[in-house]
């Protein structure tokens, strides 16, 4: 009787077991998983900030890490990732030039990061020698942007009406005889030590623990019009789980987190 007592209780205790897995699972499989992809400085560091305020509303936020501008876009068309979070509007537009097939929108934007101008030879733009090398952003977005600020300070005279579509060829005034070093944005901090300067993403800058703050030579202020977005797919802005995603990111937390973080070199933009 005692021996038929413990296996009926032994019994008892693995369906018991085996109903919380059940729970669990169940529980589990309701879980929404979103993925976004994202640079690490600061895009992924942002994100990290809101995975406990999404998870509170049943949904994990999986990051996905990237060291290039192209790949988070076409993984994201092709449905790998719910959104991403690295670019401003001009570059997801001229992106979307580039690749027609690509169906990308802005869900909102959250910061700037201010480009800047950063050397290691020199203090200011007007000591640079002439014939000095200068590394820019080769995409077509970063790459005029990049102009425009040199043009800005001075060093350089771009065609009329260029605006952040300038090339190389467009520029109409070159004093100093600049000659200019084009690579993928990711790349060009890497330069730093065999160029004169170099004009680099404020993300990639802090990636080489340089403070945009107190280390650029020239940088743009707070009317430049790259703010970072959130992009999704077309007809997706209105997911749940992108409205969440969003309004965490929107939020008071964040706000403070970037300001302590980052010291005024990314700025929330709401």
């Amino acid at each position: 009787m005692k021996k038929f007592l413990l296996v009926l209780t032994t019994m008892l205790f693995a369906i018991v077991a085996l109903a919380g897995c059940g729970a669990n699972n169940k529980q589990s499989s309701n879980e929404k998983v979103i993925k976004v992809g994202a640079t690490t400085v600061p895009h992924a560091e942002i994100l990290e900030q809101v995975k406990e305020d999404l998870a509170k509303d049943g949904i994990k936020l999986e990051i996905v890490e990237y060291s290039d501008y192209v790949q988070p876009n076409l993984n994201l068309n092709d449905k790998e990732l719910d959104a991403n979070y690295f670019q401003h509007v001009p570059y997801l537009e001229d992106f979307i030039k580039q690749h027609p097939e690509v169906k990308l929108v802005s869900a909102g934007g959250i910061h700037i990061e201010p480009m800047g101008v950063y050397s290691k030879k020199v203090k200011k733009l007007d000591e640079l020698k002439d014939g000095a090398t200068v590394s820019i952003p080769n995409d077509p977005t970063n790459g005029g942007r990049a102009l425009a600020l040199l043009a800005k300070a001075g060093v350089i005279t771009l065609k009329d009406g260029v605006g952040i579509s300038a090339t190389v060829h467009d520029v109409v005034g070159n004093p100093k005889h600049l000659k200019f070093q084009e690579l993928e944005a990711a790349q060009v901090p890497r330069t730093l030590e065999d160029v004169d300067a170099a004009v680099i993403n404020s993300n990639f800058a802090m990636q080489i623990q340089l403070n945009p703050v107190k280390d650029n030579i020239f940088i743009e202020d707070a009317s430049s019009p790259y703010v970072n977005i959130v992009a999704v797919r077309t007809g997706d802005e209105n997911r749940p789980e992108i409205q969440a995603l969003m309004k965490a990111l929107k939020s008071e937390k964040v706000k403070k987190f970037i300001q302590e973080k980052y010291n005024g070199a990314v700025v929330a933009t709401f």
